[in-house]
C-alpha cells in the first residue's frame, strides 16, 4: 500500500534496532530511504517519496524533536516517552517492535516493598512514579549505564532497567524481581501537524496500522 502524501513530512528515527524494525513497516507504506543509514554520514535522508524525509537523531531526543515541530512524526520507545512526559505529542499507534520489559532487579531475595529504598536507573521519572503510586519513599540515583554494578558496590538497593533475555543480570549475580511496564516502540505525532496535515498524517497512521496488523 502506497500512502497518498500531499504535504511534506519529516519523520524522526533513531539508528539501531528501532530504525531496523521500523523500515519494513514504512516500506509497506511505500516509503524507503534512498541512502543506507548504517553507511551514510547524513543526518537527513531523502526517501522514495519526494515529500518525505527521515531525520536521524538519538533515541532520547525523538520526542523533543516531534514536540517542538522539528519533525512531524517520530518513532520512540515507551520507556523514552515515559521519561519525556509526552507533552505536545499524540501517541496514536503501538508499532509492536523493539519489545522488552521494564523491571525492578537486584540481588536474589532483595525486598522491593521496603519503605525506604535507593534505586539506580536512567529511568528516573518512571521509577519515581511507580514507587510513589505504591506509597514507597525512594531515593533515585541517575545513572547512564552499567546499572548492574550499582547493587554490587552498595550504591543502590535495586535497579530499574530494561530487560530482554536477563542474561546480563544473571552474569552479574542479579535477577529480575518485579515487572513494571511492557515496553515497545510507539508512533508519535506533533499536535500541530496532526491538525494542519491531518489527511496526510492519518493516511500514514492507517497504513502503518495495517502493516502492524492492528
Amino acid at each position: 500500500m502506497t500512502v497518498s502524501i500531499e504535504t511534506p513530512l519529516t519523520i524522526a528515527l533513531s539508528k539501531g534496532r528501532i530504525f531496523k524494525d521500523t523500515l519494513p513497516l514504512l516500506k509497506q507504506a511505500g516509503i524507503e530511504p534512498l541512502d543506507d543509514p548504517e553507511t551514510s554520514r547524513k543526518l537527513i535522508l531523502d526517501t522514495s517519496h519526494p515529500l518525505v524525509k527521515f531525520v536521524l537523531i538519538r533515541a532520547t531526543d525523538v520526542p523533543t524533536y516531534v514536540q517542538w515541530g522539528a519533525a512531524d512524526i517520530g518513532v520512540a520507545g515507551k520507556d523514552v516517552l515515559m521519561e519525556h512526559g509526552g507533552d505536545g505529542l499524540y501517541e496514536p499507534l503501538d508499532l509492536r517492535i523493539a519489545r522488552c520489559r521494564m523491571m525492578i532487579a537486584g540481588r536474589p531475595g532483595a525486598d522491593t516493598s521496603a519503605r525506604r529504598l535507593r534505586i539506580a536507573t536512567k529511568y528516573v521519572n518512571a521509577a519515581r512514579a511507580f514507587f510513589a503510586a505504591r506509597g514507597q519513599q525512594v531515593e533515585v540515583i541517575k545513572l547512564y549505564g552499567s546499572m548492574e554494578l550499582a547493587p554490587l558496590v552498595g550504591l543502590s538497593d535495586l535497579i530499574v532497567d530494561l530487560v530482554e533475555s536477563g542474561n546480563t543480570l544473571k552474569a552479574n549475580g542479579l535477577i529480575p524481581l518485579e515487572h513494571m511496564h511492557d515496553i515497545s516502540s510507539r508512533l508519535v505525532v506533533n499536535k500541530a501537524s496532526w491538525k494542519m496535515k491531518h489527511a496526510t498524517v492519518q493516511a500514514l497512521v492507517t497504513a502503518l496500522r495495517d502493516a502492524v496488523g492492528d
